[in-house]
């Protein structure tokens, strides 16, 4: 890219293009965390800064003053006479915190003050150049030399391996060169080291250099802080002044943009003063100035950071500021994990090709499932998101408002990058997407191969186990769509289908309109089509509080509820809830059991905290609801719907952590995976090889319409007599209301509780769904399922279990054992490449006990435990302060079962406490 001056100087960035240089920077900024742990370890457990961590004195009112500035350089705020306010901050250059009788460099750092909108920071070390001529040598120069001690040496060792003797050599004498005894801040030059613009046309390196003739005296030995004791000392008697020079680009050879270890000095070329910086006499040590995270980012367009040095520290600094601020977190991987998990990932990769991890014993498959996941994490996490590339700048930083709230719409949940898995964001990749085709027609894959022709039972759970997970995707997935006529996805009906209305009443169509989705655009990779999600990625119950501050739902700190505890309707007769899309009995009565189990929740709040306002309250019950609900659904739905020993045992400590009794395991753990051996509640947030997002692979083997049953049969809880009989379609809609006060909460749970949902299989499609209205449609979901997975670029079924690291089905029998089933198969796909994920996933023989595909599996393997790695307020967040011990206590204490008991005490009788609310109930 070329800049300013157009032949003058420009900017080359590393690996050829923005995005390349971005995902280098990302990965360099993790090193530099790396580093602050080394340091953190070394100065006794604190996390500090990665460069520059000891500051020795800071002052907020210091005063910039700038000079009669030639006409070029009159830019922005840089006008001749003009005074800004700046905060002034000194350090040490080391990321340790060591005396100031040490060798080191100093750091100077200002940020200028213009308007509450504008603000520059200006970085400087005292030294001219850099010991770092690219990102590159910065970032693996400071992992290898951080921590001190043996380690230090062991680092520069290995830095002679991935730098090479020559650079490594002069790096070193650079520093060791650069490292001096000081006797005064005030009487030290500092450098920028880096170019940045000045205005359009002109690049320029600054630096700062002392107007006070005062030598310091001779530090005291016995003080390790006299740097800034001496600092005090000369402000209690005088003022501090420095002039603010510039030194302009002259070319590429003398004064280059990239290689920032070329000093641009030049007797030819003076630096040239155009400001005075004063630190008034008697000024004091700042607190605020010291916790400034200083950034060179911070500023104008026309004072614009150039080179990839300079580049790299938006990521970097911003990385190790959000580090220390407990902002982003990084896990910290012992030695024997690391070694231990690259064995088992190669071993079990080895067994897996000879037996699957099911047909293992229990402890063996745990482990070849930690060893999946773990490939899983590094090579089926891919973000889809348009991000910043090449840095911008930003005349003021954002500063986090939401420390210990969920946000409704999900932002500030990392804090470290406010919009990652917020209302909007866009869904990622567990396997990489493609544009495939649109055959064969979906209309006839879905009569040949999904439409229900019987009934098939799914006998190890229970309908509440169809209705929660329907509750659940409502929270994480909803994909924006237009209405009909906008931008239709248009599909040609078989010659023997004469023709589809869709709309109700309106006139049949020798096709199927389905409304598109809604696209962000094109993703980073230049081609694939971006879609966001409606709903935060972030399991925090939206489906019950919605994703906006909306006070329709609220009463003060409570949820509105009728009277007799149900939810109110509005006007259309549609319950007023986060999100009633789709809505049917089961979602009613899920709705209706978490609302009720918000408003118990704020009385006892309440009751302990009568000091605490509406807001207060409302926030924190809704904490413990959303972990509530997390909890629930990773140690009971899932071992309910994956019933085995393995992923009951699995669940739980992805939850708990391990019992301590369980020695085996434990060694396991420690061993492989010590950060897992106390449950993820306790560890802090990781999001491994890509920020967190959740993915249109996810959404894909979440479509488990199958569970859902044509016809229901609704049982007295008292007497067991049948109360009333109803198709899915008498359910559903403005309906579900008056069906669910009719019958009575605790008559309608009882009813789910003792009835099958249907088994996830061929076949069993819900009749009901195959010509459903839905908002002024009238759609065949089936084909919709079809349809929309292919729109959204997930590959086709065996490409699919391929980017999953299962082999390719080459025969037909196979995908599905049945001689029907693959002659289906065969006279509908050309070949067995072409099968469609979600008929493949449905074809599939799952392993024994499981309710779903072991390919749709590893997505789940994958992203239920992402799900809550990468949620501060279901790791660093889950504590009391935020949740209080009580909310804690609520979580820990409270299961599917007892919140029925707690909201349908009648029920006691027929669900034991002890007894998983999603497997069948006994009808009494």
């Amino acid at each position: 890219m070329t800049t300013g001056i157009r032949a003058a100087w420009q900017e080359t960035y590393l690996g050829g293009s923005p995005d390349a240089e971005r995902l280098a920077f990302a990965r360099m900024a993790v090193k530099i965390m790396q580093t602050q742990v080394k340091n953190r370890k070394a100065a006794g457990g604190a996390v500090v800064a990665g460069f520059q961590a000891k500051v020795t004195f800071a002052v907020d009112d210091a005063e910039l003053r700038f000079l009669d500035l030639p006409a070029e350089l009159r830019v922005g705020f840089a006008q001749p006479g003009a005074v800004y306010r700046t905060s002034v901050r000194f350090s040490n250059a080391e990321g340790r915190i060591l005396s100031d009788h040490e060798p080191d460099l100093r750091g100077a750092g200002l940020r200028v003050h213009v308007s509450g909108d504008e603000q520059h920071d200006l970085l400087m070390t005292s030294a001219p150049v850099a010991h770092a001529r690219d990102a590159r040598q910065f970032t693996e120069f400071a992992l290898a030399t951080g921590g001190g001690g043996v380690g230090r040496y062991l680092g520069l060792v290995k830095l002679v391996f991935v730098l090479g003797p020559a650079e490594t050599i002069r790096m070193v004498r650079n520093v060791q060169a650069g490292r001096k005894k000081a006797a005064s801040v005030a009487t030290e030059t500092y450098w920028s080291r880096t170019p940045i613009t000045w205005g359009e046309e002109t690049a320029l390196q600054y630096l700062l250099r002392p107007l006070d003739a005062r030598a310091a005296g001779n530090p005291p030995a016995d003080d390790p802080d006299f740097l800034g004791h001496e600092m005090h000392q000369r402000l209690a008697e005088g003022k501090a002044s420095f002039e603010l020079c510039v030194q302009r680009f002259r070319n590429q050879r003398e004064t280059p943009i990239e290689d920032a270890a070329v000093d641009w000095r030049s007797p030819s070329a003076p630096p040239e003063p155009i400001a005075v910086l004063t630190i008034r006499a008697g000024s004091q040590d700042s607190p605020q100035a010291r916790d400034l995270r200083l950034n060179p980012w911070n500023t104008t367009d026309d004072f614009r950071p150039l080179g990839n040095l300079n580049r790299v520290r938006k990521a970097a600094y911003d990385a190790s500021s959000a580090h220390r601020n407990r902002e982003r977190w990084i896990t910290d991987v012992p030695l024997r994990n690391r070694v231990a998990s690259a064995a088992m990932r190669n071993i079990f990769g080895l067994v897996n090709r000879f037996r699957p991890w099911h047909r293992l014993p229990t402890s063996l498959s745990l482990l070849n499932l930690a060893a999946l996941r773990d490939v899983l994490r590094r090579e089926n996490l891919i973000d889809t998101e348009v991000r910043e590339a090449p840095p911008r700048v930003r005349p003021v930083p954002e500063k986090a408002q939401n420390r210990n709230v969920r946000t409704h719409d999900g932002t500030e949940n990392d804090l470290s990058e406010p919009s990652m898995g917020a209302v909007g964001a866009a869904f990622g990749r567990n396997v990489p997407g493609i544009r495939g085709s649109d055959e064969p027609n979906p209309i006839t894959v879905s009569r040949q191969l999904l439409h229900r022709e019987s009934f098939k039972p799914a006998t190890t759970l229970n309908i509440l186990a169809a209705a929660w997970i329907q509750f659940q995707v409502h929270d994480w997935v909803v994909h924006a769509r237009h209405p009909l006529g906008v931008d239709d996805v248009r599909v040609p009906l078989p010659p023997d289908v004469p023709g589809w209305r869709n709309t109700p009443g309106g006139p049949l169509e020798p096709e199927m309109r389905i409304g598109g989705n809604i696209s962000q655009g094109v993703g980073a990779d230049g081609h694939e089509l971006l879609f966001g999600n409606v709903a935060s990625h972030w399991w925090d119950g939206s489906e019950v509080y919605g994703n906006t501050n909306a006070n329709t739902l609220r009463d003060g700190a409570k949820l509105r509820l009728t009277p007799e505890g149900y939810l109110p309707v509005d006007v259309h007769g549609s319950e007023i809830t986060g999100f009633n899309e789709a809505w049917w009995l089961g979602l009613g009565t899920m709705h209706t059991l978490f609302a009720r189990e918000h408003n118990v929740l704020v009385d006892e709040l309440r009751a302990r905290n009568p000091q605490w306002d509406d807001e207060r309250i409302y926030q924190t019950a809704r904490l413990i609801v959303a972990a509530l609900i997390a909890k629930i659904h990773t140690v009971e739905w899932t071992p309910a719907i994956l019933a085995t020993e393995a992923l009951d045992r699995g669940m739980h400590v992805n939850w708990y952590g391990v019992p301590a009794k369980d020695w085996l395991s434990r060694i396991g753990l420690w061993l492989t995976d010590a950060n897992a051996l106390h449950g993820i509640p306790k560890t802090t947030p990781d999001h491994h090889s890509a920020p967190y997002s959740l993915t249109e692979d996810f959404v894909t083997v979440y479509r488990m319409h199958p569970l859902i049953p044509d016809d229901y049969t609704f049982h007295d809880a008292a007497t067991g007599g049948v109360l009333r009989a109803d198709t899915f379609l008498d359910l559903q809609g403005d309906k579900a209301d008056d069906v669910l006060r009719e019958l009575g909460l605790a008559n309608a749970v009882y009813s789910f509780g003792t009835a099958h949902p249907g088994a996830i299989t061929l076949h069993n499609y819900p009749q009901a769904l195959l010509h459903l209205e839905r908002e002024g449609e009238l759609v065949d979901l089936s084909v919709v399922d079809l349809v929309r997975t292919r729109a959204r670029g997930v590959p086709r079924y065996n490409d699919f279990r391929q980017a999953l690291h299962l082999p390719r089905i080459e025969r037909w029998e196979d995908l599905n054992p049945d001689p029907e089933t693959v002659r289906r198969f065969q006279e509908v796909y050309q070949n067995i490449d072409d099968v469609d994920t979600m008929v493949g996933l449905f074809a599939e023989t799952p392993p024994d006990g499981f309710g779903f595909s072991d390919t749709a599996f590893r997505v789940f393997i994958l992203m239920a435990s992402r799900r809550l790695q990468s949620d501060r307020f279901l790791t660093a967040d889950y504590r009391p302060e935020v949740y209080t011990q009580f909310g804690l206590d609520w979580i820990a204490e409270t299961t599917m079962t007892k919140l029925i008991h707690r909201h349908c005490p009648e029920l006691a009788a027929h669900l034991p406490a002890d007894a998983n609310a999603f497997a069948p109930w006994v009808r009494k």
